[in-house]
């Protein structure tokens, strides 16, 4: 039987063992909300609000749970795919005759994508990939749409009448792996909604984006291939010199050492046998291409091209070996977490779920806020002894202004970073970040 969500173990948790467990998670945003906010903050709110009720309601109908808040957004989990999906489209229904009552303009439309995945107990909250999907998901869904994993997916096809709009694979910011989506077209009760266009199918006159790659691809190598041909037989026919009455030497004469001159110098025989190798290797090949493809050259520049190509491959060889290996710090891999900012005087507080990376003990990560207005940097790093420095910075993309940073200090310990700080105004900030994946080489 699946877990309640409402279940927790406080003992496991007081004893700071780290609890997984495979949850459905539904996230709903709302579309357009700092617009709606600009426009008219009361309405705006006072909508939301009504909207939130109707919201939490059917969620507890349908025997979930919500365990994060920020601004506008919702997250609640669910034991069972199916309730949460029925709970998903209830809520859109319940919400489209509330929205109906109100301008086009001023409509709170909710965004939903929900995902069935591992994910991590943290006291009240759940973290991990198998939230992080869910909130990247529901950017992919229409205002007043739900889109869905194909996890979801499969675990619901037999069991609700709905109608499906397949949107491939999609790739998503920070997510590692290709995601199969699904757009809800119809619900149970016949009810429409919003879904995105599925992306056109590739062209099976040109073979689409792969046949585009291959035909690039094959150009490239005849460039390259004619370019180094070119130079080699340049090169060797200037060095050999201009002089037009030096007899054709045959390959037979180059290459055996019993016809070559007794008074040769000994560096001369020295290379005669890598020559002698190379140039049987260049007749064999030559023997099994078609005459009319071969290229036409003097049998006596031959040895000279076979024993030039020989150089340049081991010089490339040689090059790759000296190339300094690059190698995994321990702390480097992906992570995931909450940055929370504290509340003040004029401002509430905000906390965001957020992913970024350590290589070669540099923290980076870039968060873009909803509806694109909003970024943060995140930037630092982790010393061998795991103290973990980290400056965090604000900017208003939309008046393309910067709102301040925040400088962070604190550790990281069984793939746990703990990081506290605060802005020059005096604005607490806090940075807890789990470890999710090892770095990939």
């Amino acid at each position: 039987m699946p877990d309640d969500p409402n279940s927790r173990s406080p003992s496991a948790e007081s004893s700071g063992v780290l609890i997984r467990k495979l949850s459905t998670i539904l996230s709903a945003d709302v579309a357009e909300f700092s617009r709606l906010m600009g426009e008219d903050e009361e309405a705006t709110l006072k909508t939301f609000r009504g909207h939130k009720k109707v919201f939490e309601a059917l969620v507890a109908t349908h025997r979930g749970r919500i365990f994060n808040t920020a601004g506008d957004a919702i997250l609640a989990e669910f034991a069972s795919a199916v309730e949460a999906v029925r709970c998903a489209t209830d809520i859109q229904s319940a919400l489209r005759t509330r929205n109906d009552q109100l301008p086009p303009n001023r409509q709170v439309r909710f965004r939903i994508g929900i995902n069935l995945g591992d994910v991590m107990v943290q006291g009240e909250d759940l973290m991990g990939d198998g939230v992080n999907v869910a909130a990247r998901l529901q950017t992919a869904a229409e205002p007043g749409g739900i889109c869905l994993s194909g996890s979801v997916h499969d675990q619901i096809l037999n069991k609700l009448s709905l109608s499906f709009v397949s949107l491939g694979e999609m790739n998503f910011k920070n997510i590692q792996q290709p995601i199969r989506t699904f757009s809800i077209s119809e619900s149970e009760d016949r009810v429409r909604f919003p879904s995105p266009k599925p992306r056109p199918a590739p062209d099976a006159a040109t073979g689409g984006g792969s046949g585009k790659w291959i035909a690039a691809a094959v150009a490239i190598v005849l460039v390259v291939g004619g370019g180094a041909y070119w130079f080699h037989t340049t090169h060797e026919g200037s060095a050999a010199g201009p002089s037009p009455t030096m007899a054709p030497v045959s390959l037979q004469a180059a290459t055996t050492p019993e016809t070559a001159p007794s008074a040769a110098a000994p560096e001369a025989k020295a290379a005669e046998a890598p020559v002698a190798t190379a140039a049987a290797a260049t007749a064999a090949a030559s023997a099994q291409t078609p005459l009319a493809a071969q290229p036409k050259m003097e049998k006596a520049d031959e040895p000279r091209q076979a024993a030039a190509e020989v150089a340049s491959q081991e010089n490339a060889k040689a090059a790759i070996a000296a190339a300094p290996a690059v190698t995994a710090q321990p702390y480097d891999g992906n992570y995931a977490g909450r940055i929370c900012f504290a509340a003040t005087a004029d401002l509430s507080k905000r906390c965001f779920n957020d992913e970024g990376t350590i290589s070669a003990g540099k923290i980076s990560s870039q968060w873009t806020g909803r509806e694109q207005k909003i970024s943060m940097d995140v930037e630092g790093s982790v010393s061998s002894s795991g103290d973990v420095k980290v400056r965090i910075r604000q900017h208003n993309d939309a008046e393309d202004t910067r709102l301040g940073s925040f400088d962070l200090t604190g550790t990281i310990h069984d793939g746990i970073i703990d990081a506290t700080g605060s802005s020059k105004r005096g604005r607490d900030a806090t940075l807890n970040w789990h470890k999710t994946s090892a770095a990939s080489r």
